[in-house]
């Protein structure tokens, strides 16, 4: 019988992180680290771990971030809840990278103010780096898995 694992994604920006987490213990048992195109490794690693692993949960980082990425794995995701009839759960980038700044364009970054998303111009670059949580704590997700488009005005 397969390892049952939940799931975590996410593709804000370079490198994507993914990890699983025993279903049991929602502890992180594995993870994978990649700096190519969220299109083209997120299919190929879930096919891998489709054939050895039993998926319980997925999630993700809904954004922000880049736009593309948020996209790819949203449908990706969403599609593969569907067919595998599982929960499909979602969490902004913040969560994952301490409440610090998420890089938009150029010099804008976004930042959370409370509930709200904002962009915010930095002269210095801000230091943020996204990381797996240890412990997967379905609490922490909301079933709301729309992206967030926050889109900075150009």
């Amino acid at each position: 019988m397969s390892k049952k694992v939940n799931v975590v994604v996410i593709a804000l920006s370079a490198p994507i992180l993914i990890g699983l987490y025993d279903s049991s213990t929602n502890e992180l048992i594995s993870s994978f680290e990649s700096n190519e195109k969220s299109s083209e490794y997120i299919p190929t690693l879930f096919e891998k771990l489709l054939d050895e692993y039993s998926i319980e949960t997925l999630a993700y980082a809904n954004g922000p971030g880049s736009f593309m990425s948020i996209k790819v794995t949203y449908v990706f995701l969403k599609t593969l809840s569907i067919s595998l009839n599982k929960p499909f759960l979602a969490q902004d980038g913040f969560y994952f990278n301490d409440n610090t700044p998420i890089k938009a364009i150029g010099k804008l970054y976004f930042e959370k103010e409370e509930q709200n998303i904002v962009t915010k111009t930095f002269e210095q670059i801000p230091q943020s780096k996204f990381s797996l949580p240890k412990l997967f704590k379905e609490d922490d997700y909301l079933i709301d898995t729309e992206p967030l488009y926050v889109l900075p005005a150009v």
